[in-house]
């Protein structure tokens, strides 16, 4: 994994807006209606294409395929997963009755809340039998598709996005095994082999954990301590699912979920952190951009990351419409290389932009707008740190 050795390098988390055509085909598979698979998979490889030259162009240093392929950066893996059956009906959201929901729910109740994901269906999945990973052909065309892309670009990394067990577990069901410590093993154990993909294809592989500290949002009836306990095991999971991966080779990405809503239940970093640095990776993507979580930079002054770990905060934020001021993107990462350095510190962003496809909560114009103020900005916290642009 690069640092930041000469000047302050640019990523983001993962998600960006699909094109519409695209989005249109990935409803009618999902809905079972009749679709040219070769016609599918070549939208999809020249959508990646077209992602990846758009992520350069702008200037971003460590790009991917903005999961371009995925109908949501969760619920992927239910295809890929062995084990896993559809039933009839909608999978119900675990956001449905949160802390949040209860303290404003004319709020959440509201056709502008409401709108953001008025286009994505919810397809009813459990866990019904031993699960075990299939998913390496889909897997294989993913990982292709995007080094076919970086072919023609010029970055200095690529990175690919994948779920932790945790969220495929807090997501599905489990019908089969005896108690959820057995579950989200399993769960880990296959998921073991698309990690080792993705590092096995030279790309950094980026674990991508919302639930971690989600989980306590939607829990309103548990406590920190419970959910601290909670969130223990998953991590264990987790490195579990990671053995015999490199730290260097590996991304953790945490969040609060696409959530444009007041947040003042989100889990404090100060709860968590320590737990947080009990997993095998050699970087860490977390949210710091938004004025929920802006402040909580100095948590890591005091923490215990080890010298060998990069830091890559959200500078600018899916949790707001207003394109961050590239000064203010500027001084956000001078916080951050005055707790542990310049070189390991990446600009990043608070989350993704388009986590499920159709559900664009940031207009693909305004997300770009911002990925150009994370450019400028790290470009004027480089001439301050070092003295050049």
């Amino acid at each position: 994994m690069k640092r930041s050795t000469d000047r302050i390098l640019t990523t983001h988390v993962g998600s960006l807006p699909r094109p519409e055509d695209m989005f249109a085909l990935m409803m009618d598979r999902m809905d079972g209606k009749p679709v040219d698979e070769a016609a599918y998979a070549a939208r999809v490889a020249g959508a990646v294409k077209d992602i990846v030259k758009q992520q350069a162009e702008l200037g971003l240093d460590i790009v991917n395929d903005g999961e371009m392929g995925k109908i949501s950066f969760i619920t992927y893996a239910a295809e890929r997963l062995a084990g896993i059956e559809r039933r009839e009906g909608e999978r119900p959201s675990p956001f449905s009755t949160t802390r949040e929901t209860i303290s404003f729910p004319d709020y959440y109740q509201s056709a502008i809340a409401q709108q953001v994901s008025s286009r994505r269906k919810r397809q009813r999945v459990v866990c019904a039998g031993p699960i075990s990973y299939k998913g390496q052909a889909a897997a294989r065309a993913e990982l292709d598709n995007l080094k076919s892309a970086l072919a023609g670009v010029t970055v200095a990394e690529a990175f690919m996005p994948a779920i932790a067990p945790s969220n495929v577990e807090a997501t599905t069901p489990n019908e089969h095994y005896p108690n959820a410590e057995a579950y989200v093993y399993a769960i880990a154990d296959a998921m073991h082999a698309e990690y080792k993909a993705i590092v096995d294809a030279g790309l950094l592989l980026q674990i991508d954990d919302p639930f971690l500290v989600t989980y306590y949002i939607t829990r309103p009836e548990l406590g920190v301590a419970e959910c601290r306990k909670w969130a223990e095991l998953r991590v264990e999971a987790l490195n579990h699912a990671l053995r015999g991966i490199p730290p260097e080779k590996i991304r953790f990405h945490t969040c609060y979920s696409i959530n444009m809503g007041p947040r003042i239940h989100d889990m404090e970093l100060k709860d968590i952190i320590d737990i947080i640095l009990k997993v095998n990776a050699g970087a860490f993507s977390f949210e710091a951009a938004n004025p929920r979580h802006e402040h909580e930079w100095k948590v890591w002054k005091t923490s215990k990351l080890r010298d060998d770990q990069i830091l890559i905060p959200g500078v600018i934020t899916q949790s707001t419409v207003l394109v961050e001021h590239p000064e203010l993107v500027a001084d956000r990462l001078m916080k951050f290389a005055e707790v542990v350095g310049r070189e390991r510190v990446i600009a990043g962003a608070d989350c993704g932009f388009a986590s499920f496809a159709g559900s664009n909560e940031v207009h693909p114009s305004i997300v770009w707008a911002k990925f150009k103020a994370l450019v400028d900005g790290a470009r004027m916290a480089t001439k301050q740190l070092w003295g050049r642009s």
